[in-house]
């Protein structure tokens, strides 16, 4: 019994989950191989991705007689670890595509050796803007965004709003700083101004209320604002308490309160507004067909993470399928997954062919009352949106 057990565990932990069972030459299998994290402060935004991956490909009822078979590999959200996943993922699992990750420093510890190796690699969340312009590759496809992508529209919108002048807050790490540039230039570049700005340290501030004191007092009509994970609902709630709302508008990169988050922010959310690539409340028949069956599989409105795992399958099956099955040729399948187009739940998706990022709409929002939780309500939307991609050399 002792022995079953074991068995059984390390099959669960080897294949977290399979949809065959088969040799691992087998050619009618396609090996998935993701560089997520399934441990650590990270570990929702994983299997968010994983999750609606495996929606994408159980949507799919046959591609070409092949079966995908997706390996999971924990990078634990520390570039070296990813960087041992990768080359066992490549080098024995021999993997067809990989999929990850959700850290921008993991991407740029793992890209050499995607290169190297010529692994596609489609990435359904870290953006660093560096890697899809000077160090983009034909291999690496991002299908999630770049940090400029999401916050220069925001910049425009709020000064054609009329807003005049602005504060900027962040974790003092590349992406933090990465959006408040993005967002201040276009800011400035319609006639704002930005009276402060402050990049408090990553993952480690419990007490915004320093922060907060200094920006009501730079009578800024604004405060543009980046978090995630536990500071994103801390800083919500201290900021609500602290009656900052009251003061002027509360602004910022839209994960901020993300729909995972939302559930813990409740009303204190209210008012915000933000600029993300996919909200719930999109109505269209791609998104409503989505959110019925994510919320049917998985009980819970499916947040932006999950929509760009859902994308990911659908552009790997549209890449196969444009193949007519044959993956063979790691460069013919690059080239294949670049040139595919959808329209998902988020929009229509294609790849820009100048950097193999991602062209997609950008919704505006305001987070107001729902029926249980607060929900997304999208104010304006800003279509096709590129990242200039300089410095990419294809």
């Amino acid at each position: 019994m002792i022995s079953f057990l074991f068995r059984y565990f390390k099959l669960l932990i080897t294949l977290p989950f399979l949809f065959c069972v088969a040799n691992a030459n087998d050619k009618n299998i396609i090996k998935i191989g993701t560089l997520l994290p399934y441990s650590g402060v990270y570990t929702v935004l994983g299997e968010e991705i994983t999750n609606a991956m495996k929606l994408a490909f159980e949507e799919q009822e046959d591609i070409f007689d092949k079966k995908i078979e997706v390996i999971r590999g924990d990078t634990e959200v520390k570039p070296n670890i990813a960087l041992q996943k990768a080359r066992k993922l490549i080098s024995s699992d021999k993997v067809d595509i990989l999929v990850g990750p959700v850290s921008s420093s993991v991407a740029l510890a793992i890209r050499d050796v995607v290169v190297q190796t010529k692994t596609p690699l489609i990435i359904p969340n870290a953006g660093a803007n560096v890697l899809t312009r000077e160090k983009c590759s034909k291999f690496i496809t991002r299908i999630s965004f770049s940090n400029h992508q999401i916050n220069a529209p925001m910049g425009t919108w709020m000064a054609n709003q009329g807003i005049k002048t602005a504060f900027l807050l962040a974790p003092d790490y590349a992406a933090g700083k990465e959006m408040m540039s993005a967002f201040r230039d276009n800011f400035e570049a319609g006639g704002g101004s930005i009276l402060g700005e402050e990049y408090t340290p990553f993952r480690k501030t419990k007490d915004f209320g320093p922060y907060l004191a200094r920006i009501k007092n730079s009578g800024a009509e604004a405060l543009y604002v980046f978090y995630a994970g536990g500071e994103a609902i801390n800083f919500i709630k201290q900021a609500h308490s602290f009656g900052l709302g009251d003061i002027m508008k509360i602004t910022g990169a839209g994960w901020t309160t993300s729909p995972l988050f939302l559930p813990a922010q409740k009303d204190a959310a209210l008012g915000f507004i933000g600029s993300l690539n996919y909200v719930p409340s999109i109505d269209s028949v791609e998104n409503n067909n989505f959110k019925k069956a994510y919320i049917d599989k998985y009980d819970r409105v499916p947040s932006e993470f999950a929509v760009q795992g859902y994308d990911t399958g659908k552009v790997i099956i549209e890449a196969v399928k444009s193949l007519s099955g044959d993956i063979s040729n790691k460069e013919k399948l690059a080239s294949a997954i670049n040139n595919i187009s959808v329209t998902g739940p988020r929009g229509p998706l294609t790849i820009d062919k100048k950097s193999n990022n991602v062209i997609q709409n950008i919704y505006i929002f305001e987070v107001v009352s729902g029926d249980n939780i607060p929900e997304l309500k999208i104010l304006d939307t800003i279509q096709a949106v590129k990242d200039p991609g300089s410095g990419c050399n294809l």
